[in-house]
């Protein structure tokens, strides 16, 4: 049976990416479109755009584990907190039509607490790349955030020089309050990450270094484990699958 055809303004809800965007990755090969009619409108099979939605998560890790840095395509790329915030606006928008208020307001801090940490601990210090990669696939229920910062251990080796490995870091940026001014804050905001995720149906998991958390709902302990590669910043991937 062949695929259902939709729209390319439908693709571009789906996706959550302008129509001149679909115009150009149809014309760079990344997502073909199919000509119909008369005047050759775009349309696109639903088949492409279910694959497509799911390859989500592997182009943001395919990003951050890149071993030279390049810029993101550019309905994925904050270079600058002002464009992290829009896109955060509109993701709280569209969030608004796919689930709860209650969810939408949570997922939504989780997201922008993760996202301005990057903004926050490297200003000034990116060591290639500025800014963070920023995606969602609402179909899917997930949200990706990833920079090629510092990383949490060198953040906070600056108050916390005994620190030695990712995973000390990173066990230390989820469970302690250290306390409220810059650079530290970036302790606090993961630990009312941590809070948020174990209180809710949502799960993450976060990678720095060679260090990998996994959270999800009612957990009572972080466990770290080795990150299957080395991520030279963060990467973050939010997932909503069980929320109804």
């Amino acid at each position: 049976m062949p695929s259902k055809l939709i729209s390319i303004g439908k693709a571009s809800k789906l996706l959550g990416v302008s129509i001149d965007s679909l115009r150009r990755w149809d014309k760079a090969h990344r997502l073909l479109s199919v000509r119909n009619g008369s005047r050759g409108h775009r349309y696109y099979r639903q088949t492409d755009i279910d694959v497509f939605l799911r390859e989500i998560v592997t182009l943001v890790k395919q990003w951050a584990l890149a071993e030279t840095g390049i810029t993101p395509e550019q309905d994925v790329y904050c270079q600058t907190r002002d464009i992290f915030q829009a896109r955060l606006e509109k993701l709280q928008s569209s969030l608004q039509r796919a689930v709860s208020s209650s969810a939408t307001s949570l997922l939504s801090a989780v997201a922008g607490e993760i996202g301005n940490n990057s903004f926050d601990h490297n200003l000034g210090n990116w060591p290639d790349i500025t800014g963070i990669y920023f995606s969602y696939d609402l179909g899917n229920r997930v949200i990706v955030l990833a920079d090629r910062g510092q990383g949490i251990l060198a953040t906070l080796k600056r108050v916390r020089p005994a620190l030695t490995n990712d995973g000390d870091a990173l066990k230390v940026a989820f469970t302690e309050t250290i306390s409220g001014r810059f650079p530290e804050a970036r302790g606090n905001g993961l630990k009312f990450v941590r809070d948020v995720i174990v209180e809710n149906p949502f799960t993450l998991d976060f990678e720095t270094g060679n260090a990998h958390l996994f959270l999800k709902e009612n957990d009572k302990e972080i466990i770290i484990t080795p990150a299957e590669q080395h991520i030279k910043g963060c990467l973050a991937i939010i997932r909503f699958e069980n929320l109804v």
